[in-house]
């Protein structure tokens, strides 16, 4: 139960000093006035407490009493979280609407979890069975694509199963199980709670060795992210991160998505929300909503429940991590979580390091970012975090601090180019800025299910790509026509290649999703285009006439003209290039 444990001595914007008269610990949760809004401690010196408020301080006063029940901030892991919309402190924005309306009135306390709603529960586990912190011991069908697994909670030790459920329906709040530990009675519910800074257990981090398949063809062939790692989406205004991650979440092979909008403008949350109840999933013919999770918290919230909202998201990436499954987080953005940071920082008057941002920035971003990865839980099961962050420097400078401290956190950086994006080009991925340290990881992963030739193609076009940027700049200069047609070549086949497959519009039907298979036959297609239009230009052909070949039209067409159930065509079509091509010798 909360108690009086002091009173405001100063408000500043949304941090309050608090003298204390009891004891309290750093993290606690507070409530503030008598409204009681919902805070967190932040700092201790003697009996002076300072506290981030997550909701508008305005009418606050000195004197005014501060409530704990000396918990830190926690959130209610269990079934109800599969299609749900939380903002930053998880409050369920869906049933706050409900009960207040459009806007959330200050001081307003609702549970995140539905305590009136029945879920079916399958025991998997009997009476008399020992379990440990992470066993599964019963499932819940959530939604029609995850089985919700109902766990022990992990801060709890083994113990023997005194009595558990039936298979039945039961509310989160009912007593499911009850575990024996050490002769001390544990009730066990369908939920539990667990602190949102503090990282989940597992058994041991495994290697990340199969990739993250988004059906974005820039992404899974030249810069692909393994499951279980961490990616960062830099760009500047207009770029297009937000787009890149809303089809990131639509069409990635995840499990579940966790889509955290933190400090995004309302619009394009709004946009968001309203797509997904529309999507379909295309593995399963099943509605996206059905594997996502959202939070919610755009730039009109409070800027300290901005900076909690990350916490949020990753605390609930782990629960699902650790029933089994592969999860993609979607952080948008983590720039406007460091403002917060140094919003917050700069009130409590520390000392300010680059850019004003506090000096503690890198171990906050190494914090998060560590928190992804391929584990084995504590149940015996396998499951991943893949973190898809996006960045958003101010003016498009990647050497600011945000962007330049979380490179030394990811092994995959996805840059994006203003100069792209301003020609239509998207996704507006730079191909000479962009890197992924993963491709040795899902390398095997390619061998195996598609061709081994991925490495050697993948090696070849961006060679080419680099060669071309060079020759752009003698272009710039003299003009093409000097050119050799052996350099003329290279700029064709890179002119095609970003045409017909490093460009894809997420507005077609057929262009949005593309498979891995279909990439590798296009990717195929256009290398073999080249090394075949080498052979003829060294034996006298001119570009113009490889140009004007049926082959080249079709390269031109075919990420819209094959669709994913007619690859057979595409596969014909790309064994045949050669032959078409040698027909010009006729």
């Amino acid at each position: 139960m909360a108690e009086i444990i002091g009173k405001i001595v100063r408000i500043n914007g949304p941090v309050v000093q608090i003298r204390c008269d009891k004891s309290i610990k750093m993290l606690d949760m507070v409530e503030i006035g008598e409204e009681k809004l919902v805070g967190e401690v932040v700092r201790l010196k003697e009996n002076i407490a300072h506290a981030q408020v997550y909701e508008d301080t305005t009418s606050l006063k000195a004197g005014d009493p501060v409530y704990s029940d000396h918990m830190p901030l926690s959130l209610e892991l269990g079934p109800g979280l599969i299609g749900n919309i939380f903002d930053g402190i998880q409050r369920p924005l869906e049933m706050i609407k409900k009960q207040e309306g459009d806007f959330i009135s200050r001081g307003l306390h609702v549970q995140a979890l539905d305590r009136d709603k029945k879920w079916h529960f399958v025991p998997l586990k009997k009476t008399g069975d020992r379990v440990n912190a992470g066993s599964i011991i019963g499932e819940v069908q959530e939604s029609s694509l995850i089985k919700h697994k109902i766990m022990v909670p992990p801060n709890l030790s083994s113990g023997i199963l005194n009595s558990i459920a039936d298979e039945g329906d039961y509310t989160v709040d009912d007593i499911i199980a009850e575990l024996d530990i050490d002769g001390q009675i544990q009730p066990l519910r369908m939920f539990h709670k667990w602190a949102v800074r503090k990282p989940r257990p597992y058994k041991q981090k495994i290697p990340a060795d199969k990739p993250l398949i988004t059906g974005q063809r820039v992404i899974d062939t030249l810069f692909p992210v393994a499951k279980g790692g961490c990616v960062a989406v830099p760009g500047g205004f207009g770029t297009g991160k937000t787009v890149v991650q809303h089809q990131l979440a639509k069409w990635s092979d995840a499990d579940v998505v966790v889509f955290v909008g933190c400090g995004e403008r309302g619009n394009e949350m709004t946009d968001v929300l309203a797509n997904f109840t529309k999507l379909i999933d295309p593995r399963t013919g099943k509605l996206l909503l059905e594997r996502t999770v959202f939070v919610a918290n755009t730039s009109n919230m409070p800027v300290a429940a901005r900076e909690a909202s990350i916490y949020t998201g990753i605390t609930i990436a782990e629960y699902f991590r650790d029933m089994g499954y592969d999860v993609a987080l979607m952080a948008d953005s983590t720039s406007r979580w460091a403002e917060a940071l140094r919003e917050l920082s700069g009130r409590m008057e520390e000392i300010p390091l680059e850019e004003g941002f506090p000096a503690y920035l890198p171990v906050r971003l190494a914090e998060f970012y560590e928190r992804a990865g391929k584990v084995v839980t504590p149940g015996e099961q396998n499951g991943s975090i893949t973190v898809i962050a996006s960045v958003s420097p101010p003016g498009g400078d990647f050497s600011e601090p945000v962007t330049s401290h979380t490179k030394r956190f990811i092994r995959c950086f996805w840059a994006l180019d203003r100069d792209l994006a301003y020609s239509r080009h998207y996704p507006a991925i730079s191909w000479i800025d962009s890197y992924s340290e993963y491709v040795d990881d899902v390398k095997l992963w390619w061998d195996v299910h598609i061709d081994g030739k991925w490495p050697e193609y993948r090696y070849a076009i961006l060679d080419l790509l680099q060669k071309e940027q060079r020759l752009q700049q003698i272009v710039k200069l003299i003009g093409a026509d000097v050119l050799p047609n052996t350099q003329k070549l290279i700029l064709e086949t890179c002119s095609l290649f970003k045409n017909a497959f490093l460009q894809q519009s997420a507005f077609d039907e057929v262009d949005t999703y593309c498979s891995p298979k279909k990439q590798f036959l296009m990717f195929k297609a256009i290398i073999m285009f080249h090394r075949k239009s080498e052979e003829l230009i060294k034996e006298g052909f001119e570009i113009v006439e490889i140009r004007e070949n049926p082959v080249y039209h079709n390269l031109v067409r075919m990420k819209t003209r094959y669709k994913e159930d007619n690859l057979e065509q595409l596969e014909k079509f790309v064994n045949s290039i050669e032959e078409q091509l040698q027909q010009l010798k006729k």
